[in-house]
């Protein structure tokens, strides 16, 4: 399995963002499985942002609800982060993550300018 993040950038406060997480070679059924998107900012732990049920069931952490929605389209293997509202303590390098695999992307950079 492989998963690749697009999407990232830099933006002014207040703007709005879409990252991507395209899988590749699923031995599964994309559908059944969870995909989760986490975020690490410089010297910190990276942290869950959201996650996304095979059936389409969102889940959010407490600091981005209401301003990031989670999504997917099982027929594209690709799960999407819409960010808006985007505030500079969001900077970070945001991945996604398959837990049936353990498998994470590679990564993409989002940072907002204050």
């Amino acid at each position: 399995v492989q998963l690749v993040e697009s999407g990232g950038g830099l933006v002014p406060a207040g703007g709005s963002l879409r990252l991507s997480c395209t899988a590749s070679r699923f031995t599964g059924v994309f559908d059944d499985y969870t995909i989760a998107w986490f975020r690490q900012a410089p010297g910190k732990e990276r942290q869950g942002v959201a996650s996304i049920s095979g059936g389409g069931i969102p889940d959010y952490a407490d600091s981005v609800k209401g301003r990031f929605t989670v999504s997917r389209d099982n027929a594209k293997l690709t799960v999407t982060l819409q960010m808006n509202a985007l505030k500079p303590e969001d900077t970070a390098v945001y991945f996604c993550y398959a837990p049936a695999y353990r498998t994470w992307g590679q990564g993409t950079q989002v940072t907002v300018s204050s």
